[in-house]
């Protein structure tokens, strides 16, 4: 929080708020609803947005915590009772939700917890779960393709929200295919994965605009390559439909893009290379 949030962010202990906690990476406008429907929906003096330095459950982030820091006071900031708080940012890991409401806690009387439905599936196992469970009331944001299974939930409410829209989703809109593909090669090449090349295909129709070819050193390292992309790159905005192999290769069908993952041998057997390089050179009428 920069000095002119300082002097601005001045709450009385007995002052009910609420907690929003999440990676708000990038923030969007689907978090601005949730933040609408929660400042009408629930009697609280503020509503404090909190950016993780990182997820607990998360591996790394798109774009810095700073970043994150400054794009969610441009999206959230000047929301009246709205606050942005660097709390966790500051800690330069990753934070609990238990160990921030016991900070919050010492200030203020924090009522409420707001969550997306997507955590529902994963919340006890939340660092002190049954803590929080007994001391604050859940907000659930509803989200398309989550159900709202509100079992493990002690105290809880609802909010409506209509916007079908994820960070993850913005995330990759913000890639182009040039960037997306150096981030493949680069994950690859990092795991010792040989002969990695890339083909562009966005000018002849083929089912992809690109293919990615690379080998393995044979056994399970096919298989470990792409754990390791998945791994990296989901929480980066990349989209995996499925993933086919056997003993000797994987594919992996990230949409608009194939990687081809494979033993030498594979590789020669299958003469992928020839085919995409002949495919490549032809006009769109001869494929």
């Amino acid at each position: 929080m920069n000095d002119r949030d300082n002097r601005s962010y001045k709450i009385e202990k007995q002052e009910r708020i609420a907690l929003y906690g999440g990676s708000f990476d990038p923030p969007h406008i689907g978090h601005q609803r949730v933040i609408f429907e929660a400042l009408e929906a629930l009697v609280i003096d503020r509503l404090i947005v909190i950016p993780t330095f990182l997820n607990p459950f998360k591996k790394n982030f798109y774009n810095s915590p700073k970043q994150r820091e400054n794009l969610s006071n441009e999206f959230f900031g000047k929301i009246p009772k709205v606050v942005v708080d660097n709390y966790e940012i500051k800690q330069g890991r990753a934070t609990s939700t238990f160990q921030t409401l016991k900070y919050f806690q010492q200030k203020f009387i924090v009522k409420y917890i707001i969550i997306g439905a997507d955590n529902l599936a994963s919340i006890t196992k939340w660092y002190n779960f049954d803590y929080i469970n007994s001391n604050i009331t859940w907000v659930v944001a509803t989200r398309a393709g989550y159900e709202l299974d509100t079992t493990a939930l002690r105290d809880f409410k609802i909010l409506e929200v209509e916007v079908d829209i994820s960070s993850t989703q913005i995330r990759r809109n913000l890639m182009n295919l040039d960037e997306r593909i150096d981030r493949i090669v680069t994950e690859l090449d990092n795991k010792k994965a040989e002969e990695i090349e890339a083909f562009n295909l966005e000018d002849v129709e083929y089912i992809v605009k690109r293919v990615v070819l690379a080998n393995s050193l044979g056994g399970k390292h096919s298989s470990s390559l792409a754990q390791h992309l998945k791994d990296e790159l989901k929480p980066l905005g990349e989209e995996f439909l499925h993933i086919d192999e056997s003993d000797e290769w994987v594919v992996i069908d990230m949409g608009d893009i194939l990687v081809h993952i494979m033993s030498s041998q594979a590789r020669q057997t299958y003469s992928l290379e020839e085919f995409l390089t002949e495919i490549s050179n032809r006009k769109p009428a001869e494929i």
